[in-house]
């Protein structure tokens, strides 16, 4: 099933962990570049950049972006789509696909997936993704969220934790991955229906949500369903780190 959507790329400047991480350089062009080309080539109506920083609203001007300047006091993305969502008139069954600004390698097929995915399932106010998670250094890894879904791909719950704890077979050896437990990675991309957004930034943090800093467990604990797939593409890492940066900047220099 086919969506029409809008693609929102947030970036800040101001990263505590990378600052000016959106406007490095990856092979002559900011990493931002990389990313509207991206959201680009997918099927999405519109690309538009939210920033807080008018330096990243320069260089977008530069290569052609849609992008609008947004308030420098949002505590998650999640609340700047909110506030794009806003500055451009969305209604309220308008679907939105947020794609994190450090992705510059994204594949086009997984935005088109994650909208295609919310506009199938009506009783799901968000969809996201996932992959299969193959090894047990990322299964104990705080930094790879895990996701555990029902029958009908709806999220159950998300974790920073082993999650599910294979009782008996961790028990006896935590050397390999306990047979027959479908072990997923979440993959941090999603889709939204403007509406929610609004609704999402108005019920502010849960416990929940604090103590794991997961976002999406904000919309669980208000009872909201989201729907998640296994992505139809590998989705290359992000950028996060000094490091990750030339390691892309390896493979799209050639």
């Amino acid at each position: 099933m086919s969506a029409v959507f809008t693609v929102v790329i947030p970036a800040r400047y101001g990263s505590s962990r990378f600052p000016g991480k959106p406007l490095k350089l990856i092979a002559g062009k900011p990493m931002i570049q990389h990313v509207w080309e991206q959201a680009c080539k997918s099927s999405a109506e519109r690309v538009v950049v939210a920033t807080d920083d008018p330096r990243i609203v320069e260089a977008c001007r530069g290569f052609g972006a849609e992008v609008l300047l947004t308030r420098d006091d949002h505590n998650s993305g999640t609340d700047r789509l909110a506030e794009v969502a806003s500055q451009l008139g969305l209604a309220d069954d308008a679907i939105v696909v947020n794609v994190q600004g450090d992705e510059p390698m994204i594949p086009p097929a997984v935005i088109d997936q994650v909208a295609a995915n919310l506009a199938a399932h009506p009783e799901a106010r968000m969809s996201t993704l996932a992959e299969p998670l193959e090894d047990m250094t990322a299964l104990f890894n705080p930094n790879v969220v895990k996701v555990v879904a029902d029958i009908n791909g709806l999220a159950l719950t998300f974790s920073r934790a082993p999650l599910p704890w294979a009782r008996d077979a961790l028990a006896k050896d935590r050397e390999q991955l306990p047979a027959g437990v479908p072990y997923r990675r979440h993959i941090g991309i999603y889709a939204y229906h403007a509406g929610f957004l609004h609704d999402f930034v108005s019920w502010g943090p849960c416990w929940l949500e604090d103590t794991e800093s997961l976002e999406q467990l904000r919309a669980l604990w208000h009872g909201v369903r989201i729907h998640v797939a296994d992505a139809l593409e590998v989705l290359p890492a992000g950028v996060d780190t000094a490091e990750d940066l030339e390691r892309v900047r390896r493979l799209l220099e050639v």
